[in-house]
């Protein structure tokens, strides 16, 4: 069993990088296992823990298809429609609510709003 090297905050050789490191390249892990980990100290709690990849083996983030658009779409849609009102709020629903805000706050008027 191999060990994974561990690095200091801000001490991490080139040639490694996080997910979102890799993301701002184009880039994405490609299958490869985690190659060293990015420890931050902190008091009185355990290190925040980052994990890096090899830049070298990482490959190209694969281009969106017109399928996943479509899914990506769709998916935000749903995230937007009211279950109440079944209409489209226009923003992403808070799921602290669970509706729309006229509907989880109704005015005098009910869900179309106050007169």
């Amino acid at each position: 069993m191999a060990t994974l090297l561990v690095f200091r905050w801000r001490l991490a050789p080139d040639g490694y990088a996080t997910r979102r490191q890799l993301r701002a390249r184009g880039l994405r892990p490609g299958g490869q296992g985690v190659a060293a980990t990015l420890e931050r100290p902190r008091r009185r709690r355990g290190p925040l823990v980052a994990h890096l990849y090899r830049v070298d083996l990482a490959k190209p983030v694969r281009p969106m298809t017109p399928g996943r658009w479509a899914a990506l779409a769709k998916a935000n849609l749903a995230r937007r429609l009211c279950p109440a009102c079944r209409r489209d709020a226009g923003y992403v629903i808070p799921t602290s609510l669970g509706t729309c805000v006229p509907c989880a706050y109704p005015g005098p008027g009910g869900p179309e709003g106050s007169t």
